[in-house]
């Protein structure tokens, strides 16, 4: 398999303080022999593509939390999709994994990078569904959107379920999912399009615009309590849902994508609601339920043979500089499904 004699990668230059600009990551050149498989385990991976996640700004900051920040001059993290393009060939090759086999891993934004083969997944696609799914739908966003709605969240059939962020990769996953156990599902999302997309291909009941000036009334008109809300944004829509609880609620905590650029977040204030109406709201990590996985591929590729399930992708086009652009999108919602 020919391959050029340089490959890209963005590596992490500065941290943000506290948004990302032009000067946070820089793209550098790496001979291709410098990349060759040395060791046993070594295979040299085509990355194909790379997923932008919310999560991703988080992953910048030089602070604890539930994985390590990237390091500067590090290659900046990413979920990708890629192709094996080459193997250790020496003595002790010890590796099951085969050039052209389609493989998933944490490649980060490079166009090749090199991994030992005990950290990727050749890829098997379900029926009805391709390797890019695994960055969505049966990827991190998919595995998000299974067990936190449906092991943190603990829907009940004919339950009123609220979900933030509903057009984005989780959310419009967390829409179906909702849908398939029985439950009434107000959407909310940013704009007439993204709205009209959720209510007439993936049948939410509403889908409500937090753009338009009268969000806050149609919220109250068309939830009036709810049972399960599954916040993606924080900020005041987490605020406005602590107002509207029904006797039991239960608040899943995905992201808060709406504090993560713009400095300081603010903190709730309808937190006592969760008292008068013995409601629950609890933060989760998928990566705790990385054992569980095949559990959640099994049912989700078995919707969208079913046809219950729909996967929508926002593909951006070009070269892996354009990476951190593509990330800017993400947080001014450019995106509808996953990006």
């Amino acid at each position: 398999m020919a391959l050029p004699a340089q490959s890209t990668r963005v590596t992490l230059a500065l941290r943000p303080k506290p948004d990302i600009t032009e000067s946070t990551f820089k793209a550098e050149k790496q001979s291709i022999r410098s990349l060759y498989p040395q060791k046993p385990n070594d295979i040299l991976v085509r990355v194909d593509y790379v997923s932008i996640d919310p999560a991703m700004k988080g992953w910048l900051d030089d602070r604890r939390s539930y994985i390590a920040p990237v390091a500067i001059g590090a290659t900046m993290r990413a979920g990708g999709v890629g192709t094996v393009v080459r193997v250790f060939e020496g003595a002790g090759a010890t590796s099951k994994v085969k050039v052209g086999d389609a493989v998933r891993g944490y490649f980060g934004w490079a166009e090749y990078v090199t991994v030992d083969a005990k950290d990727v997944e050749i890829l098997h696609a379900p029926s009805g569904t391709t390797p890019l799914d695994f960055l969505g739908v049966l990827g991190d966003p998919g595995m998000t959107a299974y067990f936190g709605f449906l092991d943190v969240a603990k829907p009940k059939a004919g339950e009123t379920v609220v979900v933030s962020g509903a057009a984005g990769a989780v959310g419009s996953i967390v829409c179906q999912i909702a849908k398939i156990k029985g439950c009434k599902v107000i959407a909310i999302a940013g704009g007439p399009d993204k709205c009209a997309w959720l209510e007439k291909d993936l049948g939410v009941d509403r889908a409500i615009d937090y753009k338009s000036k009268t969000f806050v009334n149609d919220f109250k008109k068309h939830v009036g309590y709810l049972d399960v809300y599954f916040d993606n944004v924080g900020g005041e829509i987490l605020d406005l849902c602590l107002t509207r609880l029904n006797k039991n609620a239960r608040i899943a905590i995905c992201g808060a994508i709406s504090a993560y650029t713009g400095g300081k977040p603010k903190g709730i204030s309808g937190y006592l609601n969760l008292i008068s109406q013995r409601a629950s709201i609890t933060g989760f990590v998928v990566f705790d339920y990385i054992k569980r996985y095949p559990e959640a591929v099994k049912d989700l590729g078995q919707w969208i043979r079913e046809g219950k399930l729909k996967a929508r992708t926002h593909v951006e086009d070009g070269p892996v500089e354009r990476c951190p652009e593509a990330l800017g999108k993400l947080f001014k919602g450019a995106n509808t499904g996953k990006m």
